[in-house]
């Protein structure tokens, strides 16, 4: 698959706001999960839940819940977000994350293209039910998540700063996935509902045919 350097799509374009929004709109407006889940040490996020499953996938950060569905093949994984992902080039219909690759790809279905940005932790999902630096893990007692039966844990995780931090986690006793990931200290979780542990097709993964995929690199956005 041929990449696209982005100076030269845009020395061929005419199109002077695309070339001024297009790394500013996805740095510079779409906030999305919680910046640097507490737990997440590295890009390598371990990953010992199911390798491949489909799920509702919801969220909670700075006051505003998300919904989205998510399927994830080992390494990778893609999420629909209900509504799409608003920027300034328009709406990302889907959000793919390549481990593999340590990138991040933004799917614009109506300017059929990709915009592929350097993987940051912020984009990380927690799949495993063991947190990255857990420290101690209680057990509180049977609960639910949506329709599913779940066992409610106590734990408490120290980041890659040092710092504790406790969560809240709901997991599935019998098939031992994480349900539910609720921080106690901050204003976020994360949620699982309908998993449906089974096979996913690669093309999920992929880019669809005939898309570019454009190579964008992170800048500092100002903050004022």
């Amino acid at each position: 698959m041929k990449w696209i350097d982005i100076s030269f799509l845009l020395s061929r374009a005419c199109d002077k706001k695309f070339a001024g929004f297009l790394v500013c709109a996805i740095f510079g407006t779409v906030a999305w999960f919680p910046l640097a889940w507490g737990f997440t040490s590295s890009s390598n996020f371990p990953h010992n839940g199911p390798k491949e499953f489909s799920a509702r996938l919801m969220w909670k950060t700075g006051g505003r819940i998300a919904n989205a569905q998510l399927f994830v093949k080992n390494d990778r994984y893609r999420i629909e977000p209900a509504g799409g992902i608003r920027t300034e080039l328009g709406y990302a219909s889907i959000l793919i994350i390549r481990l593999d690759e340590q990138k991040t790809w933004y799917v614009f279905s109506q300017r059929r293209m990709i915009v592929s940005v350097p993987l940051t932790l912020d984009y990380l999902l927690p799949f495993s039910a063991k947190l990255e630096g857990e420290t101690s893990r209680t057990v509180i007692g049977e609960s639910v998540v949506g329709d599913q039966s779940a066992l409610l844990y106590d734990v408490e995780v120290q980041d890659r700063f040092g710092q504790l931090e406790r969560y809240f986690e709901w997991v599935d006793p019998q098939r031992e996935i994480l349900l539910k990931l609720l921080s106690q200290d901050r204003d976020w979780f994360v949620e699982y509902r309908h998993v449906v542990v089974s096979s996913q097709p690669d093309y999920y993964f992929e880019a669809p045919l005939g898309y570019r995929i454009i190579e964008a690199q992170e800048a500092p956005i100002p903050r004022g």
